[in-house]
């Protein structure tokens, strides 16, 4: 900022919030919308640079403590935040789900911003411009990253018959609404299930909020498996916001491929239920978003086998132990 810099300490501030949030708000659409990608340039180095750069650029050639660059990065990140729901970039479940690790980072980026400009200020403005660089090269390089396909699987025993179960499985009526959180915050559920034709040539239809998972069946084998892959899917939310946001996360980011559900008869004449889920999510870090999509996936089955559960139990006979 050299001499030219304002003395004022509120002017300052401001200046280098808005600096920092132009620079973020710009290298995030460029990342979404121009390059395609939700990974480690938008959710690790973008909030380390929200908080190095702010506190690079307030403290330059003159210092600044850590509870103030922690104050500054912390205000910075909120109004980067708000510009996301303000001209609909993002909606709150993304964000919410990406604050804990958004939070943690710009600490960190606050903390390190702190020391360059307090030990090392000759190297203030080529890290900064370093930092700027490196978000859209590493978002380049993401690109080119292909997702594994990764598996959940859910169980629940059922006090029926596998023939009964079996039945119960291929459709289902309509769900009770759910208690969930997750689900009344947006999060698409299931609501019921219908096939059309038997065997390997029918088509099953999991209907849920937003859409219908369109399975066809890959494996008949009552009453034991019942295997499909996923032809067409709908949109995995839909984001809280201001407006009627469309994010491209909505789209082709989380991808489910295949399903089953095995039914296994039990010593007492019961039937363990396992429903599983193939899926990628081209998003990362994955470490950190498998653990959301896991959560939700589990989430969604647990509700899935409960009501084949209230279903095959209130039709069955009673089961001799």
């Amino acid at each position: 900022m050299g001499s030219a810099a304002p003395n004022n300490d509120s002017k300052r501030m401001w200046i280098s919030i808005g600096i920092t949030v132009i620079i973020s708000e710009l290298l995030t659409l460029w990342g979404i919308y121009g390059i395609g990608q939700y990974g480690i340039a938008l959710f690790i180095l973008t909030p380390l640079f929200i908080g190095a750069g702010s506190s690079i650029l307030y403290g330059y050639k003159r210092g600044i403590i850590p509870r103030t660059a922690r104050r500054i990065a912390f205000l910075t990140l909120l109004i980067y935040i708000a510009c996301l729901l303000l001209f609909a970039i993002e909606g709150l479940i993304c964000i919410a789900m990406a604050a804990p690790v958004g939070l943690l980072l710009t600490w960190i980026g606050s903390i390190l911003g702190a020391g360059i400009v307090n030990k090392k200020r000759n190297t203030a403005v080529p890290v900064l411009i370093l930092l700027t660089c490196t978000i859209p090269a590493v978002a380049f390089i993401e690109e080119a990253h292909q997702p594994a396909l990764v598996s959940v699987t859910t169980s629940i025993e059922i006090h029926a018959a596998p023939e009964v179960v079996w039945q119960n499985v291929l459709e289902f009526p309509q769900l009770d609404e759910p208690d969930e959180f997750i689900f009344k915050a947006g999060i698409a559920y299931p609501t019921h299930a219908t096939i059309v034709g038997k065997g390997r040539n029918a088509v099953r239809y999991c209907n849920f909020t937003t859409g219908s998972f369109v399975e066809p069946i890959t494996v008949w084998d009552p009453p034991h498996l019942l295997k499909f892959r996923v032809e067409e899917q709908p949109e995995p939310m839909k984001e809280l916001s201001f407006w009627d946001i469309d994010a491209p996360h909505l789209h082709d980011y989380f991808i489910s491929k295949q399903g089953q559900f095995k039914l296994t008869k039990l010593p007492n004449g019961n039937t363990q239920l396992e429903g599983t889920t193939w899926y990628y999510h081209n998003i990362s870090p994955a470490f950190y978003w498998q653990l959301w999509s896991e959560y939700i996936v589990h989430t969604i089955h647990r509700r899935v086998l409960a009501h084949i559960k209230k279903s095959a139990e209130h039709n069955a006979s009673p089961v001799q132990s």
